[in-house]
């Protein structure tokens, strides 16, 4: 971890606790554009209604999002980082094979997000203006947002972002204020503190639909897995300490919306003399609400940013725990950890505005969120489990602490699959979608890996270094490069000595084997070299955090250039006249291009992975350019993937007949 990085995650600042509340807080910061509205829904306007709806949003805050996720869950950091990856690269040491099941549901659920969290932000923002003009297209507007949103992705979010945090500031002090202005005027509304009124509810049909005003409740806690992937933006501390500014204001606001609606008890809220129905402008001052419409449409904005930045940065874990196929990546800014998936960000932008054509309102896409939130809550409540186990965190907290959100949880669960045929399914299809291509990948690399052929370079060193030397054959190098996927030093893969002696022999003065270990923890860059033969053959390892960008061109540079200087190699050209002048010698880099054999003899479900796999891989990036070499000096050989080979077949030799056929 670097310094910078480390002291964001460890100290406590001002400035620390600003960019938090511009990076972290824009879902769940903007949930009171939607929450009331969805809980009255075109329900009357009644006391049990109210009270109890709040008393569930309170308690939602305080047990899901506060304790679980801002006390509990941001310990389990990985050397400052947080996200379901980081939490199953953590819990991945304790060898359960089937804990990358929750992993993959839980990141492509996450994404799935990502395409209705900007959506309904916007929507709900914009609808605003329908105070001033009841029949505004909003679409058009919201769609233009979007589109604006995802173009300026390119550029980064530098320096965009310096106005992220104090629009966030305003937005926050808004909500408060707001609330409070209302609040004084009905304190009777205090009296949703009490839990009570949230289970009285619950166990009442008073509201038409009794338990399941759960599934509208549950919307003021999305975006509460952002405190937790976001960690390493700003850190523990950080969080837990603007948390409580946050959260204030949040309840604030939500209980201003409750008293002034409940001094309109026995009303429906298209009854309150507006063509915007939504509680959270209506608590607003005539003359406050453009200013309103124009600050929650720029918070919507931000929220949808950090949704975004925040897929980029799931995809590039996703690629390097071989769960998603490799990509272009650009790092438009010098700010670590900050980088631009252009295939990733068109593909959320054609479904954000999917959304927007399909539900048109904020109203109808509320039905689509939730669902697949909570099933993502669900599989970090899963490995969160086992992290704590690995933890050996005692039997007598763990088990109450476990079933107590088992219970919650579910309960969500239960409350919002009414709503998979109302929308629900749009999202869970897309997370669906998501998860096949994760699952296929890996379980192809396994495949792919359980085949591979491998061999002890000490067997292949002799002949090497007589290759090397061998002027009867022409040099195809200077210096010869192969990337391999053996973890031990002293072994290769077959195909690259087969590439080496006897595809056609490739004469070279030095030959270099380099491999690539993605590391469990997100930032780290070190190496390691190997003298395998002196003068002859060399081994690198690079050891990566699976955050770092693969740029192994600049990395193998770095490489030489401190060989060279500690006089450990000589790599100029060992052409006679190159070399007096000092001419660097040329480097070759041999990658393989792999495709199934046709003698493959496959069971029926390696045929669906393993063709799914190369259909998949037509579309991802080749392997030149995800080790970020140059094409000039790379060539690439098309090498046969044999699994199960046939056993061998028993032929019978026949001699010549005399007789003419």
């Amino acid at each position: 971890m670097s310094t910078s990085h480390k002291n964001i995650h460890t100290q406590l600042s001002a400035a620390g606790l600003l960019l938090t509340l511009g990076i972290i807080y824009g879902d769940i910061g903007t949930s009171p554009l939607y929450v009331m509205k969805a809980i009255i829904g075109e329900h009357t306007i009644n006391k049990q209604l109210i009270l109890g709806g709040l008393s569930c949003i309170l308690w939602t805050l305080t047990l899901q999002t506060t304790l679980k996720y801002v006390i509990i869950t941001l310990n389990a950091d990985n050397h400052g980082e947080g996200g379901i990856f980081s939490l199953y690269s953590l819990v991945k040491k304790t060898k359960i094979q089937w804990l990358i099941v929750p992993a993959i549901i839980g990141g492509s659920l996450l994404l799935a997000e990502g395409i209705i969290t900007p959506p309904i932000s916007i929507s709900s923002a914009v609808e605003g203006l329908h105070i001033f003009k009841p029949d505004i297209p909003t679409i058009p507007i919201v769609i233009a947002i979007i589109f604006i949103l995802f173009s300026i992705q390119q550029f980064g979010a530098k320096l965009v972002s310096k106005f992220f945090s104090p629009t966030m500031l305003v937005w926050f002090s808004m909500l408060g204020i707001l609330g409070c202005i209302q609040i004084f005027k009905n304190v009777e509304i205090f009296k949703a503190i009490n839990p009570y009124y949230g289970y009285k509810l619950l166990t009442s049909d008073n509201a038409g639909e009794g338990f399941l005003i759960l599934g509208a409740v549950f919307l003021c806690t999305t975006g509460a897995e952002a405190l937790y992937s976001d960690m390493g933006h700003c850190g523990r501390r950080n969080i837990r300490v603007s948390w409580v500014f946050v959260k204030t204001t949040l309840i604030l606001n939500y209980f201003g919306q409750g008293a002034f609606l409940l001094l309109h008890e026995g009303k429906t809220l298209a009854q309150l003399g507006s063509s915007n129905h939504n509680p959270f402008y209506l608590i607003m001052a005539d003359w406050f609400q453009p200013i309103g419409i124009v600050i929650a449409t720029f918070a919507a904005i931000i929220a949808s940013q950090a949704l975004i930045s925040g897929s980029f940065t799931l995809i590039n874990e996703a690629m390097r725990l071989n769960f998603w196929p490799k990509v272009k990546i650009n790092y438009p800014t010098d700010v670590k950890g900050q980088l631009y998936i252009p295939s990733i960000n068109w593909l959320l932008f054609v479904g954000c505005v999917g959304i927007v054509l399909y539900f048109k309102e904020s109203k109808y896409m509320e039905h689509a969120y939730g669902l697949s939130i909570i099933l993502g809550m669900m599989m970090t409540t899963t490995l969160l489990n086992f992290y704590l186990i690995m933890k050996r965190v005692k039997w007598y907290f763990l088990t109450p602490l476990i079933a107590l959100y088992a219970t919650i949880e579910i309960a969500f669960l239960y409350a919002n699959v009414s709503k998979f045929m109302e929308g629900g399914y749009v999202t869970l299809f897309v997370a669906i979608f998501m998860i096949f291509i994760m699952s296929t990948w890996f379980l192809a690399k396994k495949i792919s890996k359980n085949y591979t052929q491998i061999v002890k370079i000490d067997d292949y060193a002799k002949v090497l270094g007589e290759l090397s030397h061998d002027e009867t054959i022409p040099k195809y190098a200077t210096h010869l490069v192969y990337m391999t996927n053996a973890t031990r030093s002293d072994e290769i893969e077959e195909k690259v000595m087969y590439s080496i002696l006897r595809k056609r022999p490739k004469r070279a003065d030095i030959y270099w084997f380099i491999h690539v270990n993605v590391l469990n923890e997100p930032y780290k860059k070190e190496y390691r070299v190997t003298e395998i033969l002196k003068d002859d053959l060399y081994r690198v390892d690079f050891y990566l955090g699976f955050r770092e960008p693969t740029k192994i061109n600049l990395m193998f540079k770095e490489v030489i250039k401190d060989m060279v200087s500690k006089g450990e190699m000589d790599i100029s050209s060992r052409y006679e006249s190159l070399n007096k002048n000092n001419i660097i010698g040329d480097f070759k880099f041999v990658l393989s291009e792999k495709f199934l054999s046709n003698d493959s003899d496959l069971t029926f479900f390696e045929k669906i992975v393993m063709n799914t796999y190369f259909i998949l891989k037509k579309f991802s990036l080749s392997e030149g350019k995800a080790f970020g070499l140059d094409n000039s000096s790379v060539k690439v050989e098309q090498f046969p993937m044999v699994l199960h080979p046939p056993e061998i077949i028993n032929m019978k030799r026949i001699e010549k007949s005399n007789q003419n056929i």
